[in-house]
């Protein structure tokens, strides 16, 4: 494997340069440690900007489709409503069930975060803006992923409520089973760019971006993210009538903001992968990369949005039926495609 950070590694040669005017702190070590801590103000940056500004879209598009305007007093238009209410709920008390293990369940939704976090570090979000550009990138972005369905499970159980632990067993049911169209349709981009590293992938579709050379596996891999991100109408965690709020039932004010700001950290990671698979990343005419790539990422969170306030949640059955007897096949026929039109 072949690990090299264009982003990272900047950083470190800019801070060792700079501090060879302190001898005293002229070490590699700290120079590392600099460049890491740099490398994730700036992901936290851009995370806090999208969860923001997307948090507020997704109130206004939901509120319109249903004859609301969405918040409009805190800040203009509302834009500073999502930090109204991340201020609210940090500052409310923090109340643990009895039932709870009081060690497992308040590690567990932060582990959580910190997993989309450090996946973010090996996707890249243009050619010199990579946290770790690891050869086999994509093995290891969805093997990281494929640990959430435990942790998931593992939250729920140790909220010490049923309905919390139902609702667990529900999303692991759910994300294990969208596994594997999930891994066929990762195939048949590793086979059609004859590599598993994330910029090549990219690099690969300079003439033709994968959309347009494998429409099914875009609509496989899309349909899985939606389970994968727990985002409408495959928000199955929760159920008015039946689990309340799932897994999330028992957490806390600020363990909730925390979850509320995972869902759009989740939609984030999400978005970028899709832009970087299947719509050429950063590449696009006239423009810098990073106008497209967050042009790209943009467009595919609105969409997101959109099937929110449009579509009504699936039930459990209905759900893994559309797996096991549409995603299935769909991703084996993407893959015969692709291997007899594409692959020499």
């Amino acid at each position: 494997m072949i690990i090299n950070s264009g982003a990272i590694g900047g950083y470190y040669s800019y801070i060792q340069g700079a501090l060879r005017a302190y001898p005293y702190l002229d070490n590699r070590w700290i120079g590392l440690l600099l460049a890491l801590i740099s490398f994730g103000i700036i992901i936290a940056v851009i995370v806090s900007l999208f969860t923001v500004i997307i948090g507020w879209l997704e109130r206004k598009i939901i509120a319109r489709a249903q004859s609301r305007r969405g918040p409009t007093y805190v800040g203009k238009f509302g834009l500073l409503q999502n930090v109204a209410d991340a201020i609210k709920l940090l500052s409310k008390e923090n109340i643990m069930p009895k039932m709870a293990d009081k060690v497992v369940f308040p590690l567990m939704l932060p582990a959580i975060y910190a997993l989309y976090l450090v996946t973010l570090a090996f996707v890249p979000m243009t050619s010199a803006f990579v946290g770790i550009g690891a050869s086999i990138a994509l093995i290891v972005i969805f093997m990281l992923l494929s640990f959430v369905p435990v942790m998931l499970f593992i939250a729920g159980w140790a909220s010490g409520n049923k309905f919390g632990s139902i609702s667990a067993q529900r999303s692991i049911v759910l994300l294990l089973s969208y596994e594997i169209p999930l891994i066929l349709v990762i195939a048949a981009i590793a086979m059609l760019s004859n590599t598993y590293s994330l910029s090549g992938i990219v690099s690969a579709q300079s003439g033709l971006w994968y959309i347009v050379m494998m429409p099914i596996g875009f609509v496989v891999f899309f349909v899985v993210m939606l389970v994968e991100l727990e985002r409408p109408p495959f928000d199955l965690r929760e159920a008015d009538s039946e689990l309340i709020a799932g897994w999330l039932t028992d957490v806390g004010a600020p363990y909730y903001a925390l979850a509320l700001f995972l869902d759009y950290t989740r939609m984030f990671v999400g978005s970028l992968l899709i832009a970087v698979l299947f719509l050429g990343g950063w590449s696009g005419p006239f423009l810098p990369p990073a106008v497209w790539i967050t042009v790209k990422v943009v467009a595919l969170t609105m969409l997101f949005i959109l099937i929110r306030a449009a579509t009504v949640r699936f039930r459990l059955d209905q759900t893994l039926r559309i797996g096991w007897i549409y995603l299935l096949p769909a991703s084996v026929i993407n893959l015969i495609i692709t291997f007899a039109l594409f692959v020499r």
